[in-house]
């Protein structure tokens, strides 16, 4: 007999919700990348500003200072947090479509969600190969992969305790 773990499945499949959530991140994968970029190139700047604002108090014993730089301390831990959340976020979505077998699901997964182009664009872009209605299986067949291999990853039981 084969050894399976979590609810005894060799190879679970994701339920409707989710599938949901995988297509809800999907939709948001272009933006966290955006995000991360940003707080990866202005991070420094963040830091410095909490040293400068830490360094004007001690010159100014000013308690307004003090508030600006611990808001400033309570920002960049924030925005570290949701960037190692994003950064996990997107880590495994890529893994999971890299794991895509179907070519024209991970094409139209591809340009739909990772490249972040529109659906009425992705159906003008494949137009000329695929119908719209093949098209539009694949996308959701790709999502529903993506999801799938996210199951298996226990990414969404990770994503329950830890996010």
């Amino acid at each position: 007999m084969a050894m399976a773990w979590g609810q005894g499945e060799l190879f679970p499949t994701a339920n409707e919700t989710e599938i949901q959530r995988t297509k809800f991140l999907l939709g948001k994968y272009t933006k966290m990348i955006a995000l991360m970029q940003d707080f990866e190139k202005f991070e420094a700047d963040l830091k410095q500003v909490a040293i400068d604002g830490e360094a004007a108090r001690r010159i100014d014993q000013d308690e307004l200072h003090a508030d600006k730089t611990a808001n400033a301390t309570i920002l960049i831990e924030k925005q570290r947090w949701v960037y190692q959340q994003y950064r996990f976020y997107t880590q495994q979505l890529r893994r999971a479509w890299a794991l895509i077998q179907d070519e024209d699901e991970k094409k139209a997964i591809d340009y739909r969600y990772i490249q972040g182009y529109s659906y009425k664009e992705t159906l003008l872009f494949f137009r000329h190969s695929l119908s719209d209605s093949t098209i539009r299986r694949k996308i959701s067949e790709g999502a529903e992969s993506v999801a799938n291999t996210l199951k298996l990853m226990g990414f969404f039981e990770q994503d329950k305790a830890e996010f």
